[in-house]
């Protein structure tokens, strides 16, 4: 089956497509004297006085009410900022986690069907799928020294696996990839989703996209959802927005995907207060000191990268779109990855200095690897000094 051919209604999963939603009071009034919800119509119980969150958007404070299910404002400005068609392409979750855990539940049946994924990659897939008693089939990213190193495996091994496992229904590509910090190329991704062997849908996972430097070959696949129907995305607030407390996930995809999972999801899964922060985050001030923020992160990994490579012991081999880098600690001769000494250098920061950084040495192709969130600048300073330091004393 290719792309040209997809059919939605094959794959999913037949008590999806007969599940009729959970009709939420507000799905047909949301303004006058509100008696219908079973809510306080006293009001919070809250000191208005110190409960304050000022904003210009348009959500309305009453936390006694339970939020607008639809989160229809939001996406409209979601909708502008990341130029997809219509509030259709669109569903808001609790964080990227709520997507993947949905789009699992919705196409895939406990102990049939499985997930492919390629690690080193993110922990949560696994794990929903685990949850779900789903099946992970995996493929290995390139982990060879390289330009390609962190790319995808031909498209005849991820073809061939995808005939030999013919009830894979979703494929999840992280890109930019977590923990290796580094986007996968346009082409082996379109080639993917027209693989005649795919007999589900590709969900891109762009967490990072928006410190990713566009250009015809990387970059984010939002827009290619008109294209392809088998195709979701998913993108979050959590990381250019720094607004990670607010759990704010978001999949852009094929309408009918999109209603499914609307159809799918908790009533009020996104809260007022989320509501009011994404509102806020997603102005035109907000959006233009976003792009600000990320440009200085993206200098300041730039300095890093520079500071970083010359401690002897250490080899920089991911973080090249992200705004972490994937980090080696080499052994005592600088010729081969010591997650030994990884693992020391982790609790040494953390332990002794205050520093805490993400030992990745047990994943496939990180041994011996750190990955390293990009600071202040006197952070940035602390951590290059103490790493010197570090690994220039004897470790046993």
């Amino acid at each position: 089956m290719s792309f040209s051919t997809f059919s939605l209604e094959s794959i999913v999963r037949p008590n999806i497509l007969s599940l009729l939603p959970y009709r939420c009071a507000r799905d047909d009034y949301s303004s006058g004297i509100l008696l219908d919800a079973n809510e306080n119509s006293l009001g919070p119980v809250l000191d208005e006085t110190r409960f304050h969150t000022p904003t210009d958007n348009p959500i309305d404070d009453h936390l006694n009410r339970y939020p607008d299910p639809h989160q229809t404002l939001v996406k409209e400005r979601l909708v502008k900022f990341r130029g997809v068609p219509s509030t259709d392409h669109l569903f808001i979750g609790v964080g990227s986690d709520e997507v993947i855990d949905l789009l699992i539940r919705i196409f895939c049946v406990p102990g049939k069907d499985k997930i492919l994924i390629t690690p080193p990659t993110y922990g949560m897939y696994p794990v929903c799928a685990k949850i779900n008693d789903v099946e992970v089939v995996k493929v290995n990213l390139k982990v060879e020294d390289g330009e390609d190193r962190f790319q995808l495996q031909n498209e005849q091994k991820i073809s061939d696996t995808l005939s030999k496992n013919p009830t894979t229904k979703i494929v999840f590509l992280c890109s930019p990839g977590n923990p290796t910090g580094n986007a996968l190329n346009h082409s082996s991704i379109k080639a993917l989703l027209e693989d005649p062997n795919l007999h589900g849908i590709v969900a891109v996972d762009e967490a990072y996209i928006d410190f990713t430097k566009e250009d015809d070959n990387i970059g984010s696949v939002a827009k290619w959802v008109e294209q392809y129907p088998n195709l979701v995305v998913m993108q979050t607030l959590s990381k250019s927005f720094g607004l990670a407390g607010i759990r704010l996930g978001i999949a852009i995809g094929n309408p009918k995907i999109i209603r499914l999972m609307n159809n799918t999801k908790a009533p009020y899964n996104i809260n007022t207060l989320t509501s009011k922060a994404a509102l806020s985050a997603l102005t035109t001030e907000s959006i233009s000191n976003m792009h600000e923020k990320v440009s200085t992160i993206l200098s300041e990994r730039a300095k890093l990268i520079i500071s970083l490579k010359n401690i002897p012991g250490i080899e920089i081999i991911g973080g090249k779109d992200t705004n972490f880098l994937l980090v080696r600690i080499l052994d005592e001769t600088h010729r081969s990855p010591s997650s030994i000494r990884a693992r020391w250098l982790y609790r040494e920061l953390a332990e002794h200095i205050g520093i805490v950084v993400r030992y990745r040495g047990n994943e496939v192709g990180c041994e011996g690897c750190l990955r390293i969130t990009v600071g202040t600048p006197d952070e940035n300073k602390l951590l290059v000094k103490n790493l010197s330091r570090l690994l220039g004393e004897n470790v046993n």
